[in-house]
């Protein structure tokens, strides 16, 4: 089953309609696991259901459906698990007293009533004895184990899954971890590096990020808060109890937490508050070159890299004299040695840390701009509020769950099996 991961999924007709991104099965203490759908990404980066009995073939590299698919988000119920999220690296015991094996990846096929049921698992023997040797694979029944069907008290390995889903974007990455319980939801995050946990946390829910920072340990915790864009972090810390925030931010480098303190400081729906400290800022005499170095950079937002601002050193904010900033598009039609003070945009004033949000966004929609400068009374750069910025404060907390509603045929589960 593991192949399946990532095959695309089509209509009667040949139209793409997503990608396979995990399995639901039924667990049964007293018969083999059933194999009842699929979670697919939709072209949104839904992950949505796509019940078994709308599966008309299944082939290398392409699963075919009858074409009628729920676009409502993806929601486990009691008695399922995702194959790939949950089942992959369980570690079970062989009924012949052999002792405990790792699953790698399942097996399944049509029973006489045409339904689809795990028939074969691949496992890793974890210890060695007389006649064993660790490390030794091969394929077992379902009936064969104990413990599938509940998850041992021992912390689960993520390798799997990470290693299938290494390439996957934050933001879809965060979906499948915001699908799966809580307990394991903790267990893979812990095993994603700091950076990477850094990158999700930003794109997942409240509720979920919150969940999974106080499931890390406190230096663990101020590693990965350091990794996060200041202004994300700030939210972050903003969201938990006043004392466990407290011990967050003592947690933190020294200079990451100013950043986050500043932020903070200023009401959560005003410049000040969405504000990213850290944009690229540059003096006037820098030249296009040095500026497509700097926006090149993979952790610069592309929405902060399309504008650049220039003022005079120094160049960390709170900064010298704000002066204007140029527009990438503007850039790129200069010879690499233009003087940026040549090519400025002086008309675009900056916004004060206290500005509300409905002005920004009137700002920014007013003047097709990507991002505004922030400044203080005395013209002295401080940050910018980014259109994505300005976005997660304008749509609902809980707008990564809400549902984009349904195809013509509403279908579920307990019609579909």
């Amino acid at each position: 089953m593991g192949k399946l991961a990532g095959t695309s999924v089509f209509d009667p007709i040949g139209d793409a309609v997503g990608r396979i991104s995990d399995a639901v099965v039924t667990l049964r203490f007293t018969s083999s696991p059933r194999v009842i759908g699929f979670v697919i990404e939709v072209a949104t980066h839904r992950r949505v259901f796509l019940p078994i009995t709308r599966v008309t073939a299944i082939k290398p590299g392409a699963v075919i459906t009858t074409g009628l698919i729920n676009i409502r988000q993806f929601s486990q119920r009691p008695g399922e698990a995702t194959v790939f999220g949950e089942l992959l690296d369980r570690v079970v015991m062989m009924n012949d007293q052999t002792g405990p094996v790792k699953v790698l990846d399942m097996a399944m096929e049509q029973d006489d009533e045409r339904n689809w049921v795990v028939t074969h698992l691949y496992v890793r023997r974890q210890n060695s004895g007389l006649s064993l040797r660790r490390g030794e694979t091969f394929l077992v029944s379902p009936e064969d184990v104990s413990g599938l069907a509940k998850q041992s008290a021992m912390s689960q390995e993520a390798t799997t899954l990470l290693s299938m889903t290494e390439d996957l974007k934050a933001a879809d990455f965060a979906d499948l971890l915001a699908d799966l319980p809580e307990t394991r939801r903790n267990e893979v995050a812990h095993q994603l590096t700091n950076e990477r946990l850094a990158d999700i946390l930003e794109e997942l829910g409240e509720d979920d990020r919150v969940g999974i920072l106080s499931s890390l340990d406190v230096r663990r915790a101020g590693d990965v808060l350091d990794a996060m864009q200041p202004d994300d972090a700030a939210d972050l810390i903003a969201e938990m109890p006043p004392d466990q925030a407290r011990i967050l931010l003592a947690a933190m480098e020294p200079e990451e937490a100013a950043d986050v303190r500043r932020l903070m400081a200023y009401g959560e729906n005003t410049a000040g508050g969405m504000m990213t400290p850290s944009p690229v800022i540059l003096p006037p005499d820098a030249n296009v070159a040095t500026l497509l170095a700097h926006v090149r950079r993979e952790d610069i937002p592309p929405a902060l890299a399309a504008l650049i601002i220039v003022s005079r050193p120094p160049l960390e904010a709170p900064t010298g004299r704000y002066l204007g900033v140029v527009h990438i598009q503007r850039a790129l039609r200069e010879p690499p040695q233009t003087a940026l003070g040549t090519i400025i945009d002086d008309a675009l004033e900056g916004v004060d840390p206290n500005t509300s949000l409905g002005t920004i966004t009137r700002l920014l929609a007013t003047y097709n701009l990507t991002a505004i400068p922030v400044v203080d009374s005395s013209q002295h750069v401080l940050g910018a509020v980014s259109v994505d910025d300005v976005l997660d404060h304008l749509l609902p907390d809980d707008w990564r769950d809400a549902d984009e509603g349904v195809t013509d045929e509403t279908m579920n589960r307990s019609q579909d099996g």
